[in-house]
């Protein structure tokens, strides 16, 4: 059951096999061997992305449930005896390079070695999906400005986005540029589902613009060195763009005010396990000089 959670909430039987920890042949055939018992199929296999059949969709909360309450017996015995266990997936949003979040990680590590830790990278929008089903137990995500409904957050950083160009572009010697020039230049950016490009979009859409981006990037490294070659201009937040002053020039945006923020989110710290790593968590993003 712990499988076929994983394949549906993946969708793809490579990524989910890279998350258990075990050869995709082997999730597959234990997948089989649930359809079989079960006497119908759970996944149509048919296209690139792997869906729910109807059977699958109409299993999946059931054994979401039975998966929870086996881990509810070694927490409740944990709760009696002070000896946390059981399993932690975290969540990080790609090309992430926060090293409070690897602090946190590894000092919960230490401090309860019986606790299995996971983590799980991919883009904003889809652990925020996953924390929302409960495949992932707490995620670092790019947000928008509002709260994410009906999920427990810290936001660990909060700021404007910014045009980062370098010194020879014709924009290099502004201060501000207004978001309807700015859309006159190629752009390089985040990919869709990223914290970042949706605050830019959001923006845009505000004032009935459709931007239309050249490059995209995962990693900030990818945009500013995309950026510094002169293949764009790259949307970067303030702090982004700040890592890389030695070659780009940062260019406040009239028009896209709203900040993007980075965010620990969760969906409940009822789980010892859960509420054990955010106390690790608040102590590592408040650390001084960190975030």
């Amino acid at each position: 059951m712990e499988y076929f959670v994983t394949v549906a909430e993946e969708r793809n039987f490579t990524r989910a096999a890279e998350r258990v920890h075990i050869s995709q042949s082997g999730v597959s055939a234990q997948i089989r061997q649930l359809e079989r018992e079960l006497g119908a199929e759970l996944f149509d296999r048919s296209a690139r992305t792997v869906t729910l059949t109807e059977a699958g969709r109409a299993a999946l909360e059931h054994a979401r449930a039975a998966l929870a309450a086996a881990g509810a017996v070694s927490e409740a015995v944990g709760e009696v005896t002070g000896l946390i266990r059981g399993r932690l997936t975290v969540g990080m949003v790609v090309g992430c390079t926060i090293p409070p979040l690897f602090d946190a990680i590894a000092a919960f590590h230490r401090a309860h070695p019986g606790v299995e830790v996971s983590l799980l990278e991919g883009d904003s929008d889809h652990l925020v999906e996953l924390v929302r089903a409960g495949g992932v137990d707490l995620a670092l995500v790019g947000a928008a400005a509002d709260p994410l409904e009906g999920l427990g957050e810290l936001t660990i950083v909060s700021e404007r986005l910014v045009a980062a160009v370098p010194a020879e572009h014709p924009l290099a010697g502004e201060s501000r540029v207004a978001l309807r020039d700015l859309l006159r230049h190629p752009l390089v950016a985040m990919p869709r589902g990223t914290g970042l490009r949706t605050v830019f979009e959001q923006a845009c859409a505000a004032q009935g613009l459709r931007p239309v981006v050249a490059l995209e990037a995962s990693a900030a490294d990818a945009i500013a060195g995309l950026a510094g070659r002169g293949l764009g201009v790259a949307v970067l937040s303030h702090s982004m763009a700040a890592g890389y002053r030695d070659r780009l020039r940062a260019v406040d945006i009239d028009g896209a005010e709203a900040p993007a923020r980075l965010a620990l989110v969760w969906r409940s710290a009822h789980r010892p396990a859960v509420r054990e790593w955010l106390r690790y968590g608040r102590q590592a993003f408040s650390s001084p000089g960190e975030g």
